[in-house]
């Protein structure tokens, strides 16, 4: 939440002049009553972290309500109670008489409303750069990556917000568990902080939650990069449909003045994003096809694979460019076509292109190769939808020869069934050896996702798939199987710290327990 008395941080604020800088839409969606010059000192949608004179916006959230806790958040302090009243009269008498705050509001869209008064809150700091949102189901932190990259060749000051962690310029933070797209009050923080250090563009992933749940609201986008739209995420937004439509916000908020950077492989997602009005469209695919008649197309006529990774050959207009990259297989050169694309929109030299290119080694988690001096190859990859698990499967495919590959995964509790079968026959698939096990259970039963992943594979791959519902005798068990020339792989989890089992979190790293699978498996080979 922000921290009102740090350095750079407004230490308090009228509420009027909170109010006063929101867009007009915004603004006339709050109707309030009370002292309106009474001085904040923070907001907060969390009313345990409300401290006297704080603003409290209470709406409806994924686990509970916050509109229980507006007594609890007054008894603390707050000043202010802005509540989401979905329009219901009961809900706006609530508001401004059953409660003692000076200030109490109601808003059409609670989630909406605290992310532009956090944004007001730090005076809209994402003004004072250029911000390129990055979208998409896969690939989203390895083409931010690769960017950012780019940018620091190009000499510029740059801050990244991943999945993996947050950098302003020089500066490492981390952003926690299962972070996605911070919540909008932390991610203005993290902006306003990255204009103190007078960076000149930030690179944003930006998920469908945080799209849907309007954390990024507030924010002025300059380009908006997908990279593509498959599977995933059904739970939270009800179909594919409304998944794309979440996505396509990003490209909304970029508006008739920013630039759209869109993938013309994934039809799912090109037409649908390319009828959106934004003031330039570049456009990326792997081979030529119907949208390389647009002016702006970015493409790869050849591809080379080498020991260290690959160099691709890429073709714009004006530009012809070759860069050498360690990051292998088909959904890479995608993210690298996307990187370019908007990097191209920002008038970045190919020099600092390639430059950028070569620097990134690798994204943590993601095709991170593991060596504890083995006689197999072993990489832990974040895969976790069917379609980055089908990219990554048939990547290190192509490179087993004539060794077998097997795959250690599960699939997240409380989260999209409809993709577990989906992974299970893709791994049956395109393995010689898939083992299943469990990633992130939570309060599911890990014997009733392990049936729906059975469920999906086929009859004639059955006796290539066993269970082994705890993950390290999991990776255990595949890197006793392995020989010289095999791959083993494991997905799901990535750069992850943790794994979730009810509501605990529990110290877990894919990356440390594969090196440590594959030790215990070598000890134990040696003692026989």
């Amino acid at each position: 939440m922000p921290r009102p008395g740090t350095s750079s941080f407004p230490a308090s604020r009228p509420f009027a002049a909170l109010v006063d800088a929101l867009p007009t839409k915004i603004r006339a969606s709050l109707r309030s009553v009370g002292d309106s010059s009474v001085t904040i000192t923070g907001i907060t949608d969390d009313s345990r972290a409300v401290r006297p004179g704080f603003c409290f916006v209470a709406y409806p959230g994924v686990a509970s309500d916050g509109r229980r806790y507006i007594q609890s958040a007054i008894n603390n302090g707050a000043v202010a109670v802005l509540l989401e009243a979905d329009g219901l009269e009961s809900d706006i008498d609530t508001a401004r008489q059953g409660f003692t705050a000076p200030i109490r509001a109601t808003v059409s869209n609670g989630r909406e409303m605290f992310a532009w008064l956090c944004a007001s809150w730090h005076g809209f700091p994402s003004k004072s750069f250029k911000v390129i949102g990055i979208t998409g189901t896969d690939g989203k932190t390895t083409t931010g990556t690769i960017l950012f990259n780019i940018l620091r060749a190009a000499g510029h000051k740059v801050g990244l917000i991943s999945t993996v962690n947050a950098v302003i310029d020089q500066q490492v933070i981390d952003t926690g568990l299962h972070t996605t797209t911070p919540d909008a009050d932390e991610l203005q923080e993290l902006l306003a902080r990255m204009r103190e250090a007078r960076v000149t563009y930030c690179v944003l992933e930006v998920t469908s939650h945080g799209l849907a749940h309007h954390r990024v609201d507030g924010t002025n986008f300059d380009v908006a990069v997908i990279t593509n739209i498959t599977h995933d995420h059904i739970n939270l937004h009800g179909s594919r449909e409304a998944y794309r439509e979440a996505k396509a916000r990003l490209f909304k908020l970029v508006g008739p003045t920013g630039t759209a950077i869109l993938n013309a492989d994934d039809d799912y997602s090109y037409s649908y994003l390319a009828s959106i009005q934004v003031g330039e469209t570049i456009t990326y695919a792997r081979q030529r096809h119907g949208a390389s008649t647009r002016t702006n197309f970015i493409t790869t006529n050849q591809i080379q694979s080498t020991a260290s990774g690959m160099v691709l050959h890429v073709q714009a207009s004006n530009h012809n460019l070759q860069v050498q990259t360690q990051l292998i297989g088909a959904f890479n050169v995608s993210n690298i076509l996307a990187a370019v694309g908007a990097a191209y929109a920002l008038k970045v030299s190919d020099s600092a292109i390639v430059v950028g290119i070569a620097a990134t080694r690798g994204v943590p988690g993601r095709m991170e190769p593991v060596d504890a001096g083995q006689a197999f190859r072993a990489f832990v990859d974040f895969a976790h939808t069917p379609n980055a698990l089908e990219s990554c499967l048939s990547t290190l495919g192509a490179l087993k020869g004539d060794g077998q590959l097997t795959v250690v995964f599960g699939c997240a509790g409380e989260r999209d069934l409809q993709k577990r079968p989906l992974m299970a026959e893709i791994a049956a698939r395109l393995s010689d050896n898939a083992i299943f096990t469990v990633e992130d259970p939570r309060r599911e039963d890990p014997e009733n996702i392990f049936a729906e992943m059975l469920a999906g594979v086929p009859a004639n791959r059955a006796n290539h798939v066993m269970v082994v519902p705890d993950r390290f005798a999991a990776l255990q068990a595949a890197c006793s199987r392995a020989r010289p020339g095999d791959i083993v792989v494991a997905c799901g989890k990535g750069h992850e710290q943790s794994m979730c089992f009810g509501t605990r979190e529990v110290p877990w790293d894919d990356r440390i327990q594969l090196r440590q699978a594959i030790m215990a498996s070598a000890a134990r080979t040696e003692a026989v």
